[in-house]
């Protein structure tokens, strides 16, 4: 079981060689990318600032909640930081169980879990010259940097 905030690019890859258990049926994996728009805007980037510290507690904490209520062999999962390009991969997520419908309720219960609990923030940088913070306060997106 591992969480992490990483600066550097993520390798699902790697990632999911965490998972390996003989007893495991089942691996699930969801990959989170840097899509080119939201809410009808063009998009060039994002920026994901965390407090990692308290990131890390929370995201090992979520891990053995979805551990012990689906019965898996392992779970992890990793979260960008810093600035990211439309494609990159910003959060990983992957679960190994004895069966299919386990892995997957844990990997859906897993990201919906770290979107709504983490103190990671999201800034998104816009084809207009506009960035703004999303989902963090009302508003209009901030003028150009």
């Amino acid at each position: 079981m591992s969480f992490r905030i990483s600066t550097h690019a993520l390798d699902p890859g790697r990632l999911k060689d965490q998972l390996s258990a003989d007893a495991a049926g089942a691996c699930a994996c969801f990959e989170g990318w840097v899509r080119n728009h939201n809410d009808s805007k063009s998009v060039r980037a994002l920026e994901y600032e965390a407090h990692e510290g308290l990131a890390v507690k929370e995201g090992e904490k979520i891990l053995a909640e979805a551990i012990e209520k689906f019965d898996l062999h392992a779970a992890a999962a990793e979260h960008r930081a810093g600035t990211l390009e439309i494609g990159d991969c910003a959060v990983w997520v992957g679960v190994s169980s004895s069966h299919r419908d386990a892995a997957f309720s844990a990997c859906r219960y897993i990201i919906d879990e770290l979107k709504s609990r983490l103190p990671i923030w999201k800034k998104e940088y816009y084809a207009d010259g506009h960035s703004g913070w999303i989902n963090c306060v009302t508003g209009q997106p901030t003028a150009p940097e």
